[in-house]
């Protein structure tokens, strides 16, 4: 797309002042994937500026009378300033309101333009703010030699407190958010305190603390989570809410002892982020007729499989949003509760006060449900309630820790789940991996190696002539040449054939063997994404490669 029509531009511009959604995300709803070229033609289309604040030199006196308040809460930046004229760049040019403002605060007349919202956040850091790095350049808290062994509680609390520490540990969470992060990764070394992010599944090295802050950085931590700051001798966990430039940010907390100190992971969830529809998760038109026509089953249970981390959460969701009517009453046990779905009765897992997924689930069962979602099968006893609910009348859904779909049900023997049970019950199985995209605002195409294109055409066929795209980096991508990922994902229908190898207990490859080239598998779902130009083929190889197929590696070396 290079115009926008009228009729896009008036529903985009409905949806920005329905949900309060940014330009970029309604406009990407649209059909528009790269958001700078959405928003260049969105200014054309109302007759002003798009500025790109990554590239563009910001006169910093244009900011003078501008209060700093009023630059974060009304996410704007005055970019120069011409013949009494100032350019001013918005994440919302209709805030005729701050338009107002600033041009009575500076005796100027106000131009505006358009930047996105990732350019203004680091914009705002930089110019306007403090970088977690320029922070810790200037960190002033001198090192006052205590063994961790015998600093004492009081004084973890008191230099936990301090006003650098809490910013510093603010600083870093609100980094990691607006920079989509699913983790942060707190790691103490010999001679230094590692910061990690986790971002599309990878984790990124972030600038290192100070070591001699480890004490106070990871008391900040469990302070805000209210954990046992006196303890840091056995695992904990605890959870942080916060409220962050207007969306609810769930921080769910771990901490584990190791050689050097505590070791934290932070988990975020953006509770208000959007959820996907099925149709957005990746999935090519058969495999989700497939599914569909799983989740439409009156009764039996779908498992959805794949490692940690593989997106299994969010396809549940989907998958109970998709199939949601107020006719049919939907509960979910869960550990946590991720998302809050609107009509469906979301039960959160406690096991210190006895909760746990199998007395949830039998609880379940007398509240007369149709669809129940239990969020992990973890031990036999819930995989027996979860398949004995799926054969007296409900329609069960959960995931497995899994590598592939055969592997599911090799998992469900090995804890102790009867033959005749699974055959019964289990209506399919989807496995699913994730892979990081090419970023859309810098990917360029490049032709494909000659290893590359004998693996995409022994997987795809001989006639297929792929242009494969890979991301240059920018900082959309942070320079990394990806941003956000996609699902490559296989289903596995249980027929007659497979009843009968279940019953005779056969192992995952026996299953692999019977299914033959009947069934697409995450593999090959992985490299129709490369020959669609979507991802690359490291990424597809790091999500499925097996070790027996290292020979590609060499090859492509």
């Amino acid at each position: 797309m290079d115009t926008l029509s009228n009729e896009t531009l008036q529903e985009a511009l409905d949806q920005f002042r329905r949900t309060g959604d940014s330009l970029g995300k309604c406009l990407a709803s649209r059909g528009w994937t790269n958001e700078r070229a959405a928003l260049a033609a969105l200014a054309e289309a109302l007759g002003i500026q798009f500025v790109d604040l990554s590239a563009a030199e910001i006169d910093r006196t244009a900011a003078t009378g501008i209060p700093s308040e009023l630059i974060h809460k009304a996410r704007v930046i005055p970019v120069s300033q011409t013949d009494g004229r100032l350019l001013l760049a918005m994440e919302n040019p209709f805030d005729f309101q701050t338009v107002d403002h600033i041009r009575i605060l500076t005796g100027k007349e106000v131009d505006r333009a358009i930047a996105t919202e990732s350019d203004m956040a680091a914009a705002m850091q930089t110019f306007f703010g403090f970088s977690v790095e320029r922070m810790i350049e200037h960190l002033e808290i001198a090192d006052q030699g205590h063994a961790a062994d015998t600093v004492q509680i009081g004084h973890l609390r008191e230099i936990a407190s301090e006003p650098t520490v809490v910013n510093l540990v603010n600083l870093m969470i609100a980094r990691a958010i607006r920079d989509r992060a699913s983790d942060v990764h707190i790691e103490p070394f010999d001679k230094v305190l590692k910061v990690k992010y986790r971002i599309d599944g990878v984790l990124h090295d972030m600038p290192s603390p100070p070591k001699h802050l480890q004490d106070a950085i990871i008391s900040r931590v469990k302070i805000m989570a209210e954990m046992n700051i006196a303890e840091r001798y056995i695992p904990q966990d605890g959870h942080i809410e916060l409220n962050f430039e207007g969306h609810e940010v769930d921080v769910r907390v771990a901490t584990v002892p190791t050689i050097f100190g505590e070791s934290v992971v932070m988990r975020l969830l953006d509770k208000t982020s959007f959820l996907y529809g099925i149709e957005n998760l990746g999935f090519e038109e058969e495999t989700l007729r497939r599914y569909r026509r799983l989740l439409r089953n009156p009764h039996g249970i779908v498992l959805v499989c794949g490692p940690t981390g593989s997106g299994k959460t969010t396809t549940l969701y989907a998958s109970l949003t998709d199939i949601y009517t107020t006719e049919r009453k939907f509960i979910t046990i869960e550990d946590p509760v991720e998302y809050e779905l609107e009509g469906v009765n979301q039960i959160p897992v406690r096991p210190k006060r006895g909760l746990t997924f199998a007395n949830g689930l039998r609880a379940i069962v007398r509240q007369d449900p149709d669809v129940i979602m239990v969020g992990e099968i973890r031990d036999s006893e819930t995989a027996e309630i979860a398949i004995r609910s799926a054969l007296t009348g409900h329609l069960v859904l959960s995931s497995l820790h899994t590598n592939d779909a055969p592997e599911s049900i090799a998992r469900l023997l090995d804890m102790g789940v009867q033959p005749y049970l699974i055959a019964s019950a289990v209506r399919g199985i989807l496995g699913q991996r994730l892979v990081r995209k090419v970023c859309a605002a810098c990917r360029q195409p490049e032709e494909p190696s000659e290893a590359q294109l004998i693996q995409i055409r022994r997987e795809l066929g001989s006639d297929v002539k792929p242009v494969l795209y890979r991301g240059r980096g920018c900082s959309e991508c942070n320079g990394t040449g990806y941003r956000g990922r996609t699902a490559i994902l296989e289903v596995m229908t249980i027929d007659d054939g497979l009843r009968d190898l279940i019953l005779q207990r056969a192992s995952a490859s026996a299953i692999r063997r019977y299914l033959g080239a009947g069934m697409q598998t995450m593999r090959e779902a992985g490299w129709r994404n490369v020959a669609a130009g979507l991802t690359t083929p490291e990424e597809v190889l790091r999500a499925t490669q097996m070790e027996e197929e290292s020979g590609f590696e060499d090859a492509t070396e």
